[in-house]
Formats: C-alpha cells, sequence, structure tokens
C-alpha cells in the first residue's frame, strides 16, 4: 500500500509541529522536497532534477539497484538478533579484513558511526586503562554524550573542553601555525601532539587515545602533511596509547588510491583501531570498529558482555557485501582516481581565474576549494561562501569557507563539468558585483540558467 504524500507545504507544516526543531533542514529558507533518487541525482515533487554532490553516506549512488535488491532479498529470508548464528556475519567481516592490514582482524557491528566512535572510546581505555584523549581542534566524532566530549566543533558551543581531553592544533597547512613552506609541517604537528603528552603527563594523567579523522572533514577538508600520523602514533604509543582512526567520511575507497584514507599516510603506518560508518550501508545504517586481537581481548577479559542488537544483522551485513561488491565491479575507486582528479584540476583553473579561490586541496572525491578576502592575509571569505552555498554545495572549516565535494562514487566526468561551470558563474557574478551585490537578485540570475545543480550536506 503507498503511503500518503502531502503537498510540499503541509509536509513542512506538520514538520515544524512534530519534529524537534534542532532537526535542521536543508535550504530552510525554501527547503527542497525530494521524493526519489537514483545514482547521483536527485528529484523533487514537481520532477525537477538536481546533482548530488556531497552525500557520501549513499557512496555507490542513491538507491542502487544491487543494493536494495540484497537487502529485499535477505529480509525476505531472515532479519535476526545477531546472537544466532549466521554466515553474513562472518562473510562481511572477512571481506572487511581483507581491505586493511593484517593487525586489524576483529571486527565489532554497531549501526552508526557515534557508536562505533564511542565503542571505540570504550575500547581503548578498557586496553590502555588510562582515560585521557587527545584530539584536534575542529573535530567532530559523532552525537552522544561520549564523543561531544571530544569533539571541539560540538563542545565549545556547549559546556566547553573537559578536564581529560586535550586539543591538538589542526594540521593545515594552508591556515595553520605550520604552513606549506615549512620544511617539515608533518613534524611539527606532530611535536604539539607530544607536547600535550608531556603536559598531562606533568599534572598526573595519561593517555589513553588520540582520535582524529584520516582526513578532516568539518575542519575544512584538510590533507595531513607527509609523516604526521606515524610520527603522533609513536608518541602516543610511548605514552601507553592507541591511534584511532576514523573512517567514517573518508572510507571505502573515497581518496581512490587506496580503500582508507589512513593509507595515503604510507605502509609504515597503521591505526590501533579503525571506525568505520556511513558509506559502507549506502543509506542504511550500518558501521563498524576494526582493532587487534590484543585490544580485543583486553575488552573481552572485562568480563562484560557486549552486544548490539541490530549491528551485524544478516540484512546489514547482506547490504554491506553488495556494497563492497559495487566498488569492485564498477571500478569507484578509479571513478574516485579519474573524475576527482578531473574535478580537482578543473577548480585549480577558476583559482587562477577568481582572487576569491584561496586554495584547492583533496584527492579522489574528497576535494575542498577555500575562499578567502585576499590571497596575501587569507582571510577566510565566510558571506561569499554562503552565497555559494545556496546554489551548488555545502561549506565547512573553522569559518565555513571552505567549498566541499564527497559526491557518491558514480560521479561523472560530465557532473564534474557542469559543477565547475556553474561555480564559475557564480563566482564571476560575485566578482562583478562585489561594491553592492545583491545576494537575491543574483541568486535568482542564476537559478533561471541553472536550475539543475544543488548540494545537500551530510
Amino acid at each position: 500500500m503507498a503511503l500518503e504524500v502531502f503537498h510540499k507545504d503541509e509536509t513542512l507544516q506538520m514538520r515544524r509541529k512534530l519534529i524537534g526543531q534542532s532537526c535542521r533542514l536543508f535550504f530552510s529558507h525554501d527547503p527542497v522536497k525530494i521524493m526519489r533518487a537514483r545514482g547521483q541525482y536527485l528529484y523533487d515533487e514537481n520532477g525537477m532534477q538536481y546533482l548530488d554532490c556531497i552525500s557520501n553516506v549513499q557512496h555507490v549512488g542513491h538507491c542502487h539497484p544491487s543494493i536494495t535488491q540484497a537487502a529485499a532479498a535477505q529480509m525476505d529470508l531472515l532479519y535476526s538478533n545477531t546472537r544466532f548464528l549466521h554466515d553474513n556475519i562472518v562473510l562481511y567481516a572477512n571481506r572487511l579484513a581483507a581491505t586493511l592490514p593484517k593487525k586489524l582482524c576483529v571486527f565489532y557491528f554497531v549501526n552508526s558511526g557515534s557508536e562505533a566512535n564511542d565503542l571505540a572510546l570504550r575500547l581503548a581505555r578498557q586496553y590502555t586503562r588510562h582515560q585521557d584523549v587527545i584530539v584536534l581542534d575542529y573535530a567532530y566524532h559523532g552525537h552522544l554524550t561520549s564523543l561531544i566530549d571530544i569533539s571541539p566543533y560540538k563542545f565549545r558551543k556547549l559546556e566547553g573542553q573537559k578536564e581529560g581531553v586535550h586539543v591538538a592544533p589542526l594540521p593545515d597547512t594552508y591556515h595553520g601555525i605550520y604552513r606549506e613552506d615549512h620544511l617539515d609541517p608533518g613534524q611539527a604537528y606532530a611535536d604539539t601532539v607530544k607536547s600535550l603528552i608531556e603536559e598531562a603527563h606533568k599534572k598526573g594523567r595519561k593517555i589513553s587515545s588520540f582520535f582524529a579523522e584520516s582526513l578532516p572533514s568539518v575542519g575544512g577538508q584538510i590533507i595531513f602533511p607527509t609523516g604526521y600520523c606515524k610520527r603522533v602514533a609513536e608518541s602516543v604509543h610511548e605514552a601507553g596509547g592507541v591511534y584511532v582512526a576514523d573512517e567514517i567520511q573518508t572510507g571505502f575507497g573515497r581518496v581512490g588510491s587506496h580503500f582508507w584514507a589512513f593509507q595515503l599516510q604510507g605502509e609504515d603506518f597503521c591505526p590501533d583501531i579503525v571506525t568505520m560508518g556511513k558509506p559502507m550501508g549506502n543509506g542504511h545504517p550500518i558501521a563498524c570498529v576494526a582493532t587487534t586481537e590484543e585490544i580485543a581481548d583486553a575488552f573481552t577479559a572485562n568480563g562484560v558482555e557486549y552486544f548490539n542488537t541490530f549491528g551485524g544483522n544478516p540484512v546489514s551485513c547482506a547490504i554491506g557485501l553488495a556494497v563492497l561488491d559495487v566498488i569492485e565491479k564498477e571500478d569507484l575507486r578509479g571513478n574516485a582516481v579519474r573524475v576527482g582528479g578531473h574535478l580537482k584540476q578543473l577548480l585549480l583553473q577558476l583559482q587562477t581565474k577568481h582572487p576569491l579561490v584561496g586554495d584547492v586541496r583533496g584527492v579522489g572525491l574528497f576535494i575542498g576549494m577555500e575562499l578567502v578576502k585576499d590571497r596575501v592575509s587569507r582571510k577566510p571569505a565566510t558571506e561569499e561562501a554562503a552565497h555559494l552555498e545556496r546554489i551548488v554545495i555545502s561549506t565547512d572549516g573553522p569559518w565555513d569557507s571552505v567549498i566541499k565535494f564527497k559526491p557518491p562514487m558514480c560521479f561523472s566526468i560530465e557532473d564534474a563539468e557542469r559543477v565547475s561551470t556553474c561555480i564559475d558563474q557564480i563566482l564571476g557574478d560575485m566578482s562583478q558585483k562585489q561594491k553592492d551585490y545583491n545576494v537575491s537578485k543574483a541568486l535568482d540570475t542564476i537559478q533561471v540558467h541553472l536550475p539543475f545543480l544543488t548540494v545537500l550536506h551530510n
């Protein structure tokens, strides 16, 4: 039986009445009501097509037939509690293990990235018997209370920094304390972590873990300088802690050249715990923690059973397996290299044309374009980025000045060229009207010529 469909205005009115107002909509001034999707395209109630450049959750594309078929087939057969013995969970764990370094061979399945990071925190503390955590500035690791406490992006707006949380500088070589002209920014930024550890020890505190996204997303699409992670891991290990790599935004081949973004740091670097989520179920709620036998054994030794009702259920694992199949069969890692490389080159061309574009950075289909008032001071162009966001994409970074690209992995060369053309037009219009820029008139003009372009943010 088909569900009832309301007119957009009625849906919006009901949402405002029934759904908590802290749950915000995209384009709140005039929300887009999406009715269906396929691949990298979304369609509203009037059938208008929107190009999706940021839905990294729908990793292999919206409503991929292989994923929906796998889900329906398994749901029709068995959708059970994970305490029953079943093949899917071990088949999926074995497939994931093949993508990771050998020492990361024990898996815990959960339902969301937040659950995965919360469990990683528990694993680290149980194994090390230490409590304190080092995180990067502007980091975001999830919405649970335990994760808000280690997410500067959130806790600075709430109760502030807890005593056992130590914030290291974001290794941003464009805006940070050590920039691209530094002889060894990786070492310099790693030394700031070492200093934090020494300061903590002087206060009698002990470090359980260093938590970091392998490529900071909320921090502004940051690419770590060479050697940073390995050197941080060395300092953390010397302090008796473990290194946790948050791959929830960046895993499953998004960087193209590697399956996991932490692998960009070289074969001689391996985290102790890896968390994954968002893309692994292509929109279905599944997430995971991968760790070593030693850490898993310490967690088991506490005598408290870990049980997750839905994590790793047969349907979730069938979907996860189907996602891995599509990544391989459709060469989506290769596509990330080809299309991501092309998009990055197009954005670099815009940088030579538009002074507002201060920096273009990224790898594969994880790309950021930073807007600045001027390239000397590098003052963030937050307002200008907001104008752009309302038409094409979403922003991130400490000053919301970084235009981010994390589209479904089926994004095409043609899609990249459409986006570049749209941004070129917007930036050109903004430049011409810099002194008395009329935002609403400019937006109306662009919408007439480019009604098919928009982006959603996760």
